[in-house]
């Protein structure tokens, strides 16, 4: 049976910043849980939902109008978030509206605020305000190098930190690049290409390359840390599970005064020749009760890439492949 919710907001205002600006955090309502909205004067008006869809358009509509009342203006960001990860029920809105705005991440000049779409992002999120070195281990389509270095960026381009350094080990996935065209530059550029996939979707390409051009961004290949000491830096080494125990500990010992290191990695895409050998792996291992340092770990229910991959990554681990 489908059910219709009217709900009444107070005042144009409210009105407003609820539905977004042209109807943006509506239609992004809309998309998130089917059915059918209207709005006619402070009346916002939902039809063809079933009860469950129901009861998540009203905690929905609930959480963003205490947002709004506290002073935030909802955006449709927002709204995926608070759409992606619902527990039915108005009071499992509202905590995770708390949880989603606590773990907010506003970057100057970037193309809006990111949110924690659930509650492994937002604990992940926080450990990297909190700690001097943050691990985040999980499978793709995650979010966990898109939100490194969203807190990079917030970090670096609000003065707070110095530079954003972005490394990665060089390691093929089943494939030789030894025979392509190019000098070395060239041949590893697609290797660093997913770093700054994240990085345009997060700001314009004029303020990334005001940045290259200051050398408040650094990208380099993991071999080209050793010997440096690097200070008031935001460090992000991705794809971690692919560096041997040697180079986690030379990248670790990297971290200078002021400094900030983000290590990320899907230890079930290891392309070493021996799983055992993995650096990140053998870290987690040894460094767990190491005060300073966080851990946190994403599964397949924190995928946010595409409704697909979750499906996708759940058949490969039940055939634990």
């Amino acid at each position: 049976m489908e059910d219709s919710i009217t709900i009444a907001l107070d005042g144009k205002d409210l009105v407003a910043a609820v539905c977004g600006s042209n109807d943006g955090n509506l239609k992004a309502i809309g998309s998130a849980l089917g059915g059918r909205l209207s709005v006619r004067g402070n009346e916002v008006r939902m039809e063809g939902l079933d009860g469950t869809r129901a009861k998540r358009f009203r905690g929905v509509m609930d959480s963003l109008v205490e947002a709004a009342r506290k002073g935030e203006t909802p955006s449709p960001e927002f709204v995926e978030a608070l759409t992606s990860d619902f527990e039915g029920g108005s009071d499992g809105a509202a905590r995770h509206a708390e949880t989603i705005l606590a773990g907010r991440i506003s970057i100057p000049h970037g193309f809006g605020k990111v949110f924690p779409r659930t509650g492994n992002q937002a604990a992940y999120v926080q450990g990297m305000w909190q700690s001097d070195i943050c691990f985040c281990v999980g499978p793709a389509g995650t979010g966990k190098t898109y939100l490194a270095i969203a807190c990079a960026l917030s970090l670096v381009l609000s003065k707070k930190m110095r530079k954003l350094v972005l490394t990665r080990p060089v390691v093929e996935a089943g494939e030789s690049l030894g025979f392509l065209p190019g000098d070395l530059t060239q041949k590893i550029n697609p290797y660093l290409r997913p770093l700054y996939d994240a990085m345009e979707a997060l700001i314009p390409c004029e303020v990334i390359r005001r940045m290259e051009d200051s050398r408040a961004i650094e990208i380099a290949p993991l071999a080209y840390m050793r010997g440096r000491s690097l200070n008031e830096a935001f460090i992000i080494l991705d794809e971690a599970q692919n560096t041997t125990k040697e180079q986690m500990k030379m990248f670790l010992t990297r971290l200078g005064t002021g400094s900030r290191a983000v290590i990320t990695g899907d230890a079930t895409q290891i392309d070493l020749p021996k799983r055992g050998a993995s650096g990140l792996l053998h870290a987690l291992s040894i460094l767990k009760n190491i005060d300073g340092i966080s851990f946190s770990y994403l599964n397949s229910t924190d995928v946010v890439r595409n409704p697909l991959i979750k499906k996708i990554i759940r058949a490969y681990d039940e055939e634990n492949y």
